[in-house]
């Protein structure tokens, strides 16, 4: 069969979300990926941290039905996603960082956020060990989490199955179809599948993507790297983020999993743009140094793994999602800057409402907030 009610060109963390939300309506669903299994693209690459503590008020309510999803696939379906609700946790050394924190908790519990600015002495309790050296205090939000990027979207791969969703492996869309302004299909290889909608969630190949239909998607790739260490006794279980800048750098974070592995990564100052993502010499000395610098019980521990992914970013760092304007039928899904995964699942199931014609209420705001026709400025304040 060639005919389908929706097709969805990339099989990560936005588009298997997106095809189970689809399948479990109903729609016809095809989902096409030039990998060969679903999350070989970006979605191995995330280190696994969801939050609903964000400054737009976009991403907080599409995160919060992400939080949701993820902290009850396992009581709800049996499979272990190796979710762990540990909280995030943004210390403070510096006035800047405190007056950004203490600037947007309003917006963060407008939108019903259990989060608040704590002093040090219960920093320290969530973070056991951490430097106390000029420490001022921080942000805990207790209800954030992790989960294992990979197992959980193969838990919802399975699941899209279930409702009857094809995935087809090892096929490259290499053609939007349309006719009068409207979407007819795509083209991959030699076969030709119809569908009225087209969803891209292509993530950094969106870009490409949109070319051949003559769109401009303002998605722009860049590099971040990540690693891994050996696993040890648990001794935190929160994500730790702080903001404050370092050389050749912006913000680090890193936690402990469910295993006892400590997973961290960093923001490189300048950004590294393209899709190279090899390891380099240069990102462990940078964050291990930052990182035993704020917890020095880290000092011992011996790193297994490094690896670099893609950050599919737009021009103001937040989503793209929305209808084209040029095509009916094709709805944009990308531009997550390096957030999809903690975003997939929400994001799936308000996509499968713009689709079906059932967005509501608080979708309108997220739909308005990532509009493709939004005027790009500025940067959410905790990207």
């Amino acid at each position: 069969m060639s005919n389908y009610d929706v097709i969805i060109v990339g099989a990560g963390s936005i588009g298997v979300p997106t095809a189970m939300a689809l399948g479990e309506k109903g729609a016809r669903t095809l989902v096409i990926d030039q990998n060969a299994s679903p999350g070989q693209g970006e979605n191995k690459h995330a280190i696994g941290g969801i939050r609903a503590t964000h400054s737009s008020p976009g991403k907080i309510l599409a995160a919060l039905r992400s939080l949701e999803i993820f902290s009850t696939w396992e009581k709800e379906t049996g499979e272990n996603i190796e979710w762990l609700q540990g909280g995030y946790l943004f210390p403070v050394y510096r006035k800047v960082e405190e007056d950004i924190l203490k600037g947007i908790l309003p917006i963060q519990k407008e939108y019903g956020l259990n989060i608040d600015y704590v002093g040090p002495g219960k920093i320290k309790d969530a973070l056991p060990g951490i430097n106390e050296a000029g420490l001022l205090g921080g942000t805990f939000s207790p209800e954030d989490g992790s989960a294992s990027p990979l197992l959980a979207i193969n838990a919802f791969y399975r699941k899209a199955l279930s409702y009857g969703v094809e995935f087809h492996f090892r096929e490259q869309a290499d053609a939007i179809a349309y006719e009068n302004g409207k979407i007819t299909g795509v083209i991959a290889g030699t076969e030709t599948y119809h569908a009225p909608v087209v969803i891209d969630t292509a993530g950094p190949y969106s870009g490409p993507f949109g070319k051949m239909a003559g769109i401009d998607v303002p998605v722009y790739p860049d590099s971040h790297e990540a690693a891994i260490t050996e696993p040890v006794k648990n001794f935190f279980g929160c994500m730790v983020v702080d903001l404050r800048p370092g050389p050749g750098s912006k913000n680090y974070y890193f936690y402990q999993n469910r295993l006892g592995q400590v997973v961290f990564c960093i923001t490189p100052d300048p950004v590294i743009p393209g899709t190279d993502k090899r390891e380099t010499s240069v990102f462990l000395p940078q964050v291990s140094a930052r990182m035993v610098a704020l917890l020095p019980r880290l000092k011992n521990l011996r790193v297994r793994r490094m690896w670099r992914g893609l950050y599919p970013t737009s021009p103001d760092g937040s989503p793209i999602v929305g209808w084209d304007r040029n095509f009916e039928g094709l709805l944009h899904a990308t531009g997550m800057c390096g957030q999809g995964f903690m975003l997939g699942p929400g994001m799936g199931e308000l996509l499968a409402r713009v689709v079906t014609g059932e967005a509501a209420g608080a979708d309108h705001k997220i739909l308005e907030e990532f509009s493709p026709y939004r005027k790009f400025g500025g940067q959410e304040a905790l990207k």
